[in-house]
């Protein structure tokens, strides 16, 4: 359960973008989204290595 106490004098908006930012770090939404349809493990793995060499490439642009 996520809890976010309102300080006072604190607009509900604040709050609110509080809220979502500690939601967002569970990974509550991308664990379900990931339950949707099963996957694989070769093809999960697939995808992480793919990911894994965008990411290295990206990078060694930069350093470039």
């Amino acid at each position: 359960m996520i809890i976010v106490n309102v300080k006072e004098g604190e607009s509900l908006d604040r709050a609110l973008k509080r809220f979502k930012k500690k939601f967002e770090k569970t990974g509550v939404l991308r664990e379900l989204r990931s339950r949707q349809a099963y996957e694989k493990r070769s093809v999960t793995r697939r995808i992480q290595v793919k990911k894994a060499i965008y990411k290295q490439s990206m990078n060694q642009d930069v350093a470039n």
